[in-house]
């Protein structure tokens, strides 16, 4: 007899006590809404969608152990308990791989003695890793709770740029990534230090068989590390202040990262004297695929490989919007004396001070960093839930079934799918129809999908990453991409075929697809969140 994995269909991990019912929209009425908000997808109110794949941050249906920890939240402005059991949670999913404290059960527990609260919580002392404790985050700090991971990045590159300023006002930066995200760039580009992408189209391109995606996976999303290496020598070490690893890689269709690659990144920077650092939003969807792909994984936990993961960086940025499964917060986090902390702690001023410096005075005391209790309290135990395997089999296995049977019905998508989203090859998916690259496809197949079918998705591709105003080098790290990104633990496998009906059906009418012109703010930067459009159809 088969076991309960083996039966070809997704096992049940959950079930849902809250409905939330859909308004019954027209589509004249989609129309009309279009039209009035500029066809602009983040402008376009969410109350009249049926689905919406925007994004998947933020959008996280919350378990009931969070919503029972809410309950617990302490708006105290200094130092609310929610600060100790959130610090301690970064350590037991970030440091302690196995060997987890969860501490937080202390507080859910409604543990009233004093003196053990005192040691275990309140008064305990760490140095050495990502999340000093005690006296140690006073002297040096390490550790920035943020609302969320573009005020994590904007924390860091602002601070960075300060420093670089004063090591050499006249030298020009770079950032490498294996893939920068839309806001992660335009954060490193605000502050005059240029991103570069490291990945190879052809490869994320590639044909995969969606019949091996439970059977294999290629780790497309990996930096490319003899171009990292070109780079350093082209440009020069001291001109790269840090190298950035983005796992998944978002950018690149949600492709996983493989340890080895972070291994040989790793290895790269330390030849240099380079911070490495993570852009981790999705850290446990990756180390899930690590752990399913990767020889020499399959034995052991998510919590392991968490920790192995970050063993090899010297900083973090993470939006816990994804995989914190909450609705709001982010992190900045710096090893203690580690590469970054040592090289940019200069003129008598360590970098973790100019940090919670600038902290303080943009989103608030390092208590809360712009949190209220409550949403510090559902963080603490969404990081603890999201290592869960059963969750993470549960989340991926229903992205790669919206892969799948996409990919049965012809649909382009590229493929393996990733862990958070499906992307669908624009290129691929308009041949025939005579669209340029300039026209936006992808954006005139968001605004029918929206108004025919009330499905929200987001274009990540020419239009947002502004191919146009892009150098032909730059042009070469743009995908031509339509993301759907799957709100955690919400939407059904139902969801999913009605999504694949919608998308086939335009599919084969895809020569109705629009051509779209920017009416307004062409030249905004992010200028997807905020400039107007016009269909012009045939």
């Amino acid at each position: 007899m088969k076991p309960m994995h083996k039966l070809g269909t997704p096992v049940p991990t959950h079930k849902a006590y809250v409905v939330r019912n859909y308004k019954d929209v027209s589509l004249e009425q989609r129309a009309r809404a279009l039209k009035e908000t500029e066809y602009n997808m983040f402008s376009f109110p969410a109350d009249l969608l049926n689905l919406d794949y925007l994004s998947d941050s933020g959008s996280t249906s919350m378990t009931d152990l969070q919503w029972s920890a809410l309950i617990h939240g302490d708006e105290s402005y200094g130092r609310n308990k929610g600060y100790y059991v959130l610090l301690d949670a970064f350590r037991d999913v970030f440091e302690r791989g196995d060997n987890p404290k969860k501490a937080i059960n202390l507080v859910l527990s409604g543990e009233d003695d004093v003196e053990k609260l005192m040691k275990e919580l309140y008064l305990t002392s760490f140095e050495g890793g990502f999340i000093n404790g005690g006296v140690h985050q006073l002297a040096r700090p390490n550790t920035f709770i943020c609302p969320q991971g573009r005020a994590a990045e904007h924390l860091l590159f602002s601070t960075l740029a300060e420093v670089l300023f004063e090591i050499d006002p006249n030298k020009k930066y770079c950032i490498p990534n294996n893939g920068h995200f839309d806001t992660t760039g335009a954060n490193i580009r605000a502050v005059n230090i240029e991103p570069v992408n490291l990945f190879d189209k052809s490869i994320v391109l590639n044909h995969f068989p969606h019949e091996d995606m439970d059977k294999r996976n290629p780790f497309k999303g990996d930096m490319d590390v003899e171009g990292l290496e070109k780079l350093i020598q082209t440009r020069g070490a001291d001109s790269i202040p840090l190298i950035l690893l983005t796992i998944t890689n978002n950018s690149v269709a949600g492709q996983p990262v493989s340890m080895a690659n972070i291994k040989a990144v790793h290895k790269v920077a330390d030849k240099y004297g380079i911070p490495f650092f993570f852009d981790a939003c999705r850290f446990a969807e990756n180390a899930y695929f690590i752990k399913e792909f990767e020889e020499g994984y399959q034995d052991k936990s998510v919590r392991a490989i968490i920790q192995e993961m970050f063993s090899h960086v010297d900083g973090f940025t993470i939006s816990l919007k994804k995989d914190g499964l909450a609705n709001m917060g982010g992190l900045l986090a710096i090893r203690d004396k580690g590469v970054f902390s040592t090289k940019y702690s200069i003129n008598g001023t360590q970098i973790g001070t100019r940090l919670k410096e600038k902290q303080i005075v943009t989103l608030g005391n390092d208590s809360y960093g712009a949190l209220s209790g409550r949403d510090i309290m559902a963080l603490a135990v969404g990081l603890h839930e999201v290592v869960k395997e059963p969750y993470l089999r549960s989340r991926i296995t229903q992205t790669r079934y919206l892969a799948k049977k996409l990919a049965e019905n012809n649909v382009p998508v590229v493929l393996p799918a990733g862990g958070h989203a499906v992307y669908i090859d624009m290129d691929r998916f308009l041949e025939g129809t005579g669209m340029k690259t300039e026209d936006f496809g992808g954006v005139g197949f968001s605004i029918e999908l929206v108004k025919h079918y009330g499905i929200r998705s987001c274009e990540l591709g020419p239009f947002a990453f502004e191919w146009d105003q892009r150098t032909e080098e730059q042009r070469k790290g743009i995908l031509n991409l339509v993301r759907f990104a799957i709100p955690r633990n919400a939407y059904s496998l139902s969801d999913m075929d009605y999504t694949v009906a919608a998308v086939t059906e335009l599919y084969k009418n895809k020569d109705q697809i629009p051509r779209v012109r920017i009416s307004r703010g062409a030249e905004l930067s992010l200028r997807h969140f905020q400039t107007g459009l016009v269909p012009e159809y045939k």
